[in-house]
């Protein structure tokens, strides 16, 4: 049995540190608030990595699960996008607590989405590890078409670069 996911939001520094390398590493905001991302989701080439999780989309009810993209509830839930799937340690997120309090009702109703999301999520988590990890492995073989190949991030890449920043935060 695979780990529990769980959701966490990247160090935004983390991130800029990552993009100077790879300009596919997506932004980890969206107007005044990180994003959520998928945590833990699966452990490939030793490394902890995890997916962003993008919000529910008109978009998404009409396109295909892919090798590089999972629909959650066939859309209506948001979709995983594994091609941006980052290397990380426990220093680089912060977990998001779902049980906290809401202040207002907007985060509320944004606190249930991600419950929502999540327990759809561990509901699959070995499907969603066979696919990380297939694409993980297609990627670095090269065994993808060039239209894939070409929008996910460089995954050794960042890794090597993750292994660098985090290596500087414990000489700190």
């Amino acid at each position: 049995m695979r780990l529990k996911l769980m959701l966490v939001k990247l160090d935004s520094k983390y991130c800029d540190y990552l993009r100077k390398y790879d300009s596919k590493v997506p932004y980890n905001f969206d107007r005044k608030k990180n994003r959520p991302f998928v945590g833990v989701l699966f452990e490939v080439n030793d490394f902890k990595y995890f997916a962003p999780l993008s919000s529910p989309k008109a978009k998404y009810l009409k396109m295909h699960d892919n090798i590089d993209f999972l629909k959650l509830k066939n859309g209506e839930l948001g979709a995983v996008n594994f091609n941006n799937m980052l290397p990380v340690t426990l220093d680089n997120v912060i977990i998001i607590d779902l049980d906290s309090k809401a202040n207002v009702k907007k985060e509320e109703l944004y606190r249930k989405m991600l419950k929502e999301q999540l327990y759809f999520l561990n509901r699959r988590r070995a499907s969603l590890y066979r696919k990380a990890s297939n694409l993980y492995f297609n990627y670095t073989n090269k065994k993808l078409p060039n239209n894939i190949y070409n929008r996910c991030c460089n995954f050794p890449l960042l890794e090597e670069k993750c292994r660098e920043y985090n290596s500087v935060l414990i000489e700190k």
